[in-house]
């Protein structure tokens, strides 16, 4: 049984986004360790200074997913290609190896008679 394209769309999708969502909590855990890092800070320079570290971590993020994202596609088509060829070269083989085994018979065949 097939999986509905759609259900398997949708669920690379919850899981980007649950990705995307740890990825930004991770950010504001770092965020507030840094800060508690700088106790002379006062309570809005410390929302300040969080709220560009976060900023900067999850343009970061994305730069890297985008990154390896990208890369991903590139790795899918290359050994998509890899694949065919290697199929080709078996299926190529096999009717090779067939017809070697059927031609040798054939030709037991005839010497035997």
């Amino acid at each position: 049984m097939k999986p509905d394209p759609d259900c398997a769309r949708g669920l690379a999708r919850m899981e980007g986004y649950l990705l995307w969502n740890a990825e930004v909590e991770e950010a504001r855990r770092r965020a507030g360790r840094f800060t508690d890092q700088l106790p002379w800070l006062t309570t809005a320079q410390r929302e300040d200074v969080e709220r560009v570290y976060v900023t900067d971590r999850v343009a970061v993020c994305r730069e890297s997913f985008g990154r390896v994202a990208g890369r991903a596609v590139e790795l899918r088509a290359e050994y998509t290609e890899r694949y065919e060829q290697l199929r080709k070269r078996c299926v190529a083989l096999s009717v090779a190896g067939a017809g070697a085994v059927t031609g040798a018979f054939a030709a037991l065949t005839l010497l035997t008679r």
